[in-house]
């Protein structure tokens, strides 16, 4: 119960400073139900005057709130399906900058990690260069056979653990509520989510985790001649600590600085948008934060990428099930299309393969034969949410965050050139994976893997059959003999569910309350 109401005032905290800052304002009150609209006009009477445009009053709230609500900012910025296209449009310009922790707690950090004093790991050790929510980076030199190098040095943020644990459980209450609350939030797994945060800021506290990612990218590009990552120094390297090599580069978003330095901004667009897809199809592993910032052109004029703190992972059906889709788009097979998401499982099969075909071409039609800054990315991805919705097609996160990373990078390569066609950009490295792995070999190879699923599965088929049997033995008990259920349990069930109801209605009193306490002062 403490616990419970602990949760409670942090969320009503977080709830206090969105009003305050009138990030609420945000909010489409016409999709909420009569006791959320009274709720959100509630708060909305302490709303700060001036308080600027939607990605202002975002940043300006979740900057106040502290490293866990700005991680989780940005992490929304992902998900338009829940937020909507345009809070994620304005999250998409909240920038993960807080203030540096000192350079003798790094010091100290980075030394705890490794086990020996910072002048033995490094002949130099920078200032801070770059502080963000979870941890920041120092330019340091090592010794090497070949001579000093330089590195990036990202260090963990002190104490930050401690402030995530106890902001993550807030949000799991917070996400518990809604689902009670509000029944159609169930669609958008409101608790799925805060647990997909919870994940992925393990991940990334983790730098040991983030060492791999950058290892696995390297392997999978090897062979790419136009895109390459840092290399992990595995040595300097622990859980608060990650040590790589330097990256001297324009970033992408200096169109000048690329122009002057001579490179062709055309085939870097073009190198953009098709390094992303050969990452996410060919390989199922890919950089899920692709903004200017971390996108740099090398002196070679190679594409190289930085910050691998949240990356993407698509297995093999997900991959046919994203090629056949863009390969749908491109030549305008929106019935194929519509198929592709029938045999995936991902739009229940009451619906209509036709109807959803029609409701794909509304989406497909629109961007043929246009160029680039002809098309409203936003636009289209509000009409394919509405249509997800309209299908009951269930919310695919790993698929929501390719097509998120699929905007931003595009949104680069159009900086880079403004009349680029996407889909044109695309088709080769999608063609190219679909007659590889749907063509004869790929055919050959997907039966010579079933044959071995069957042969093992021969192999376990006699302790298969012995647990079915004692599997059936234990039905046909339940059937005769009915389920068990004590009167005590019966009791503790209704015990709960009206202490689950009474807590309902008392968090939403509390809430109206407080708010109203506050409004009356003049904040």
């Amino acid at each position: 119960m403490i616990g419970s109401l602990v949760h409670l005032f942090r969320n009503l905290r977080a709830g206090f400073v969105l009003a305050r800052e009138g990030a609420l304002a945000l909010i489409d009150p016409n999709v909420l139900p009569p006791a959320a609209r009274m709720a959100l006009r509630l708060a909305r009477l302490i709303e700060r005057r001036q308080a600027g445009d939607g990605a202002a009053r975002l940043s300006a709230a979740l900057t106040r709130l502290g490293p866990s609500y700005v991680k989780f900012g940005q992490f929304l910025a992902t998900r338009p399906d829940i937020v909507g296209v345009a809070a994620a449009r304005d999250l998409e310009h909240l920038q993960d900058r807080m203030p540096p922790f000192p350079r003798k707690d790094a010091v100290r950090m980075v030394e705890i990690a490794l086990g020996r004093p910072i002048g033995e790991l490094f002949l130099e050790f920078s200032e801070p260069i770059a502080a963000a929510s979870i941890a920041q980076v120092h330019k340091a030199v090592i010794r090497t056979p070949e001579g000093p190098q330089t590195v990036a040095v990202k260090v963990v943020r002190p104490g930050v653990r401690e402030g995530f644990a106890r902001d993550l459980q807030a949000m799991r209450a917070a996400a518990r509520l809604v689902e009670r609350l509000v029944p159609d939030a169930k669609r958008l797994k409101p608790v799925e989510v805060v647990e997909a945060l919870a994940r992925s800021v393990a991940v990334e506290m983790d730098l040991r985790l983030e060492a791999a990612a950058v290892s696995e990218l390297g392997e999978n590009t090897r062979d790419d001649p136009d895109f390459r990552v840092p290399k992990p120094e595995w040595d300097l390297t622990a859980r608060d600590v990650l040590t790589i090599t330097w990256i001297d580069g324009i970033r992408l978003n200096d169109v000048a600085g690329i122009e002057a330095a001579g490179f062709d901004r055309v085939a870097l667009a073009r190198t953009v948008i098709q390094s992303f897809l050969r990452h996410a199809i060919r390989d199922g592993f890919f950089h899920a934060d692709m903004h200017p910032g971390n996108l740099f052109v090398d002196p070679q004029g190679r594409l190289v990428a930085v910050d691998f703190g949240i990356m993407g992972r698509l297995g093999m059906k997900e991959r046919r099930f994203l090629a056949e889709i863009l390969l749908g788009f491109i030549r305008r097979d929106y019935l194929r299309v519509a198929r592709v998401h029938f045999e995936a499982g991902y739009v229940p099969p009451h619906h209509s393969v036709e109807d959803f075909a029609q409701a794909l071409r509304a989406i497909g039609e629109p961007i043929h034969d246009r160029r680039a800054d002809e098309i409203s990315m936003a636009k289209l991805l509000s009409l394919l949410f509405e249509i997800t919705a309209l299908f009951d097609m269930a919310t695919r996160i790993e698929l929501v965050m390719l097509q998120k990373t699929m905007v931003v990078v595009e949104g680069v390569a159009r900086n880079l050139d403004p009349r680029l066609d996407m889909w044109t950009t695309s088709e080769p490295v999608v063609r190219e994976w679909i007659e590889r792995h749907l063509g004869p070999v790929g055919r050959i190879e997907e039966a010579g893997s079933a044959l071995s699923t069957l042969g093992g599965l021969a192999a376990d088929l006699p302790d298969m059959a012995l647990r079915a049997r004692r599997v059936l033995n234990q039905l046909e008990d339940v059937t005769a003999k009915g389920v068990p259920l004590h009167k005590d349990s019966v009791s503790a069930i209704g015990r709960a569910e009206a202490r689950g109801n009474r807590w309902s209605a008392a968090a939403l009193w509390i809430i109206a309350l407080s708010l109203m306490i506050l409004a009356i002062r003049g904040f």
